[in-house]
């Protein structure tokens, strides 16, 4: 079959998130099963084009009345990732914020994003299926139910949406509408792109696609209730029957601590040796003192926001300390959260080492290195740290959500349900007791190494989603 995957991000090109984890991986595992697929991105102005070959001219995109006229690149990795290239609208040093702001424009950004995928279609790459990524793709679907739904080049094209998180809307005013050549079309309705008086990108995806899914089972069923929907639950109840959940893959060409090349020492479940040496180049990396080597070390690597946590990790971080763990954290985001890190290294200098920002190579020696990995995340997508981290023998601390749930279980990490810091402590105290049993840590460290969440299976579980799709067409 082929597939067109349309999206904001992916990764080594462009990224923020898992978004983009998942769009860089996901390609190369479908052509092993046998499928064509390419994807198309913006090229924003981060992304270098000196392996890139110019393949198209003048792509035309009218978003009434107005023309963007585009070019694509294309850079062949696995599979072909094509460069959707409007420098007004993309070549920007942010990809949808600068300074803290969103672009004023971004309504129209990812408009001609959405149109020019099917104008790709119809000129480049037919696909089978278009399956477009979030709320910047929804309006593919919406076009080709709309403004291309008269034109045969596009009969029997199904389309998948998938929500990587569905806390992110693509809001914008009603006024947008004329902007992206959508007035006067009967969209605007509750079935529609509106919501609550706006014009909201991801409900097009989700009311004008065949198929939705999203990035685990348990949070197909989660976004269905009114405490994790965003809004949207009603409308993601009333597509049940379309909406599948499918875990997302870790990449162990780059996350495997037998081959990977930014840490102390390799080690494997057979032999696990080298995992003290890792944990001998973090404790320096942090400015630990000798004693952490013999105590449960805490690793994290995230955004520091409320929904990965951050106000849990704070509220317990001096009980932590009384407790004997010490912590070794990385992450940015908000800057309430950056500055309650950085208090908590503050307070206890020689127990917690914290470093704002992102740095690959520090985040994979906090995988090999730590003990423990914590994810106490207000919601939870899918995640893929805590994949990372079964396979370093770094065992998981999670909160019972979303992907977290679906991928920890007892034997391989640490779960507690409750949104809160007696919660999170009661977890955290249990696996202390468990790590004072070398024995019994070993043999958990081993069977969390055994678990494959490699994307073989998950992109089978793609691969059926769209066999299944073009036979309804």
């Amino acid at each position: 079959m082929k597939i067109l995957m349309v999206a904001s991000e992916a990764a080594p090109f462009a990224k923020t998130g898992g978004l983009a984890d998942v769009v860089g991986s996901l390609p190369a595992a479908l052509k092993s099963l046998g499928h064509e697929v390419a994807v198309l991105l913006p090229r924003y102005g981060a992304v270098d084009l000196k392996d890139a070959r110019r393949v198209y001219d003048a792509l035309p995109v009218w978003l009434a009345p107005d023309r963007y006229d585009a070019s694509l690149y294309l850079i062949e990795r696995e599979t072909p990732f094509y460069f959707l290239d409007c420098p007004p609208l993309f070549d920007r040093p942010g990809f949808y914020t600068e300074d803290g702001l969103d672009y004023p424009d971004n309504h129209i950004r990812f408009a001609v994003l959405a149109q020019a995928a099917l104008e790709f279609s119809r000129r480049v790459f037919r696909p089978d299926i278009l399956h477009g990524h979030d709320w910047q793709a929804g309006l593919a679907p919406v076009y080709l139910r709309t403004t291309y739904a008269n034109d045969p080049t596009f009969l029997g094209i199904r389309t998948l949406f998938t929500v990587h998180n569905v806390g992110y809307h693509g809001l914008f005013p009603e006024e947008a509408l004329a902007e992206i050549g959508l007035a006067g079309s009967p969209v605007f309705r509750p079935d529609g792109l509106e919501f609550f008086g706006k014009v909201c990108y991801l409900k097009g995806g989700l009311n004008f696609s065949d198929a939705l899914n999203t990035v685990s089972p348990t949070y197909a069923r989660e976004i269905q209730t009114p405490e994790y929907g965003f809004g949207l639950d009603g409308v993601l109840r009333a597509r049940a029957n379309v909406l599948t959940g499918i875990l997302n893959g870790a990449d162990y060409t780059e996350w495997n601590p037998e081959t990977d090349g930014l840490i102390a020492a390799h080690y494997s479940r057979d032999d696990l040796s080298g995992k003290r040496i890792c944990k001998q180049d973090l404790v320096h990396a942090f400015g630990l003192p000798p004693e952490a080597m013999e105590a449960p070390l805490i690793g994290i690597v995230s955004r520091f926001t409320s929904q990965k946590g951050a106000d849990l990790i704070a509220e317990v971080a001096d009980g932590m300390v009384a407790e004997g763990f010490y912590m070794a954290a990385l992450g940015a985001g908000e800057p309430q959260y950056e500055e309650l890190f950085q208090a908590m290294a503050a307070r206890h200098p020689a127990r917690i080492g914290v470093r704002i920002g992102y740095d690959n190579a520090l985040a994979h020696k906090i995988e090999a290195g730590a003990d423990l990995f914590l994810m106490p995340s207000r919601y939870e997508p899918c995640g893929l740290n805590q994949m990372y981290s079964l396979k370093y023998g770094t065992v998981p601390v999670v909160r019972a959500t979303g992907g977290l749930d679906d991928t920890i279980e007892p034997g391989t990490g640490f779960k507690f349900r409750p949104y809160s810091g007696s919660a999170l402590l009661d977890a955290l105290r249990a696996a202390r007791e468990a790590f004072a049993d070398p024995d019994g840590w070993g043999a958990m460290m081993r069977a969390g190494m055994a678990k494959d969440y490699s994307w073989k299976a998950s992109a089978a579980e793609y691969a059926r989603l769209y066999q299944s799709l073009a036979g309804r067409a």
